[in-house]
């Protein structure tokens, strides 16, 4: 389905509405603007009706999918209430450049104003951490129209989202457009993003080549792409401690930006990491048993690369650990990567004088770091993880918790979609 000014048309529309495009995108910005507070308005509006329930018929599939809990769900749910969106306006776009006009010599002080982009084209990535509806308040709370490429995975959500909240504020109507057109359309996308002022894209790093791509030489990428995140052991963690770890793991099934792939140790004795491996795998196993089966696509491709893993066991001097539906590998390397997903994890060690020279050249790769240590070497340790690359250090338990006004990977995003001009 598409959305076009509020309407829902069928895919085979798709040449005509975007045929017709950009000549209504000019149309808007030649003669509307939209105000923040009316997006806050209907955001909070929004919210209110989701948590009545008025939309499970669509949502509850939604999140069954893609495993939320409903933790998880109330967390993100308070992003679009009025307090945080309000919150976050003020952190990102302060009190606005009007207040502080620039000297210049001989004349007038240059007045200085914020702009939107004009338009930006969000395409979304199929896991929740992408979530379109969300990335488009963004757009709109930075005053852009908004073209939106649905991923494959959306199952309707935000179609539906969006299409409420611009019957709630129907003077959003001409500033949201949804389009459930695949990558493979690329005539399409070609198209969008010549109209846009800005690209937003979720994904990969094949996801940022593709929409680098698409984009003009004058049009703004803005990349949100996939990160990897750890938790780092310093010291004697407890059991409680690591059952929080372990819960996140198993909640997020390691499909966040921010969920945890493995564990660094801080140390350089493999006895110790395979004796922490040992201790972690029975917490792991006993805390998966209490969550659902991971999806099963996932679960095989994961057995496949335990599976292999533990036939190259000789050579890479790797030890897998196996049963109940989760895993830990202990490895001797210090390299960041990907886990196997679905529960399983990795162990390995990494002294802390090492950190900055191990972790420092994938930096553009970083998130965040889940720190366990004595609270007298917190501040030190984070400021090591930092000057590394990562952007967010939490508790372990913590590394996928949805706060109000939170950065997108150190970045602020309405910052971004805007653009200063000065007025003199």
């Amino acid at each position: 389905m598409i959305l076009f000014q509020g309407q829902l048309y069928e895919d085979r529309e798709l040449p005509r509405l975007r045929g017709e495009l950009e000549a209504r995108c000019l149309e808007t910005i030649a003669s509307r603007t939209i105000a923040p507070e009316q997006v806050i308005s209907a955001c909070g509006v929004l919210a209110e009706r989701v948590r009545r329930g008025d939309y499970d018929q669509v949502l509850r599939p939604f999140l069954a999918d893609f495993h939320i809990s409903p933790g998880q769900f109330e967390a993100a749910l308070r992003l679009l209430e009025p307090g945080s969106l309000r919150r976050k306006l003020a952190l990102e776009l302060g009190p606005g450049p009007e207040d502080t006009p620039l000297p210049c010599p001989g004349r007038a002080p240059i007045q200085r104003r914020r702009f939107p982009l004009g338009v930006l084209l969000h395409i979304a990535a199929g896991n929740v951490d992408g979530l379109p509806a969300y990335s488009v308040v963004e757009g709109l709370l930075a005053g852009n129209i908004n073209i939106l490429k649905l991923p494959s995975m959306d199952r309707g959500a935000s179609l539906l989202l969006l299409r409420e909240l611009a019957a709630i504020e129907p003077a959003l109507k001409d500033f949201v457009y949804v389009f459930d057109v695949p990558s493979s359309d690329l005539a399409s996308l070609t198209e969008f993003a010549r109209i846009a002022g800005g690209v937003v894209v979720w994904g990969g790093d094949e996801a940022v080549r593709a929409a680098r791509t698409l984009a003009g030489p004058d049009t703004r990428v803005i990349p949100w792409g996939h990160k990897l995140s750890f938790a780092y052991v310093s010291g004697e963690a407890s059991d409680g401690d690591l059952a929080a770890l372990a819960k996140h793991i198993c909640e997020t099934r390691q499909l966040l930006c921010s969920s945890c792939q493995g564990i660094f140790l801080d140390t350089e004795d493999m006895g110790a990491v395979e004796a922490f491996g040992e201790r972690f795998f029975q917490i792991l196993q006993a805390e998966n048993a209490r969550h659902a089966p991971a999806d099963m696509g996932l679960r095989a491709k994961a057995s496949l690369q335990l599976w292999t893993e533990a036939l190259e066991a000789v050579e890479t001097g790797r030890r897998v650990l196996r049963g109940g539906g989760a895993g830990v590998t202990i490895a001797p390397d210090s390299r960041l990567e990907l886990s196997a997903l679905a529960g399983n994890c990795w162990v390995k060690p990494l002294p802390r004088r090492r950190i900055v020279h191990v972790l420092s050249p994938e930096k553009g790769r970083l998130q965040t770091a889940g720190l366990l240590c004595p609270p007298e070497e917190r501040p030190a340790l984070s400021a090591l993880l930092a000057r590394a690359g990562v952007v967010r250090v939490t508790w372990a338990g913590d590394m996928s918790r949805t706060l109000p006004g939170e950065a997108h990977d150190g970045l602020y995003p309405l910052q971004l979609y805007s653009r200063i001009v000065e007025f003199g």
